[in-house]
């Protein structure tokens, strides 16, 4: 089962892995856009791993209000929760 600090410590790697962001610098209150420089492009990108994670396709209107680390967390967890339930 995925826990919110098991998504948050893969999410950390993601990160590092595609955009060479050090894992120390991903903090839950993080902004993606302001803090860690991740333009829209980089976010499509970081969907598909995270797509690869869940075993679900996120959809970009998943992602459209996310704006921090956090609201990563909580959107992954609601959809390996959704799934669990399935």
């Amino acid at each position: 089962m995925h826990t919110k600090e098991s998504i948050y410590q893969q999410l950390q790697s993601i990160l590092a892995e595609l955009f060479e962001i050090p894992p120390e610098d991903v903090k839950l209150q993080s902004d993606l856009y302001d803090d860690l420089d991740i333009d829209s492009i980089d976010a499509v990108d970081m969907a598909i791993k995270l797509t690869e994670l869940t075993g679900r396709k996120i959809q970009p209107s998943d992602f459209r209000d996310i704006r921090s680390v956090s609201d990563v967390v909580d959107a992954v967890y609601a959809l390996v929760q959704v799934e669990a339930v399935s």
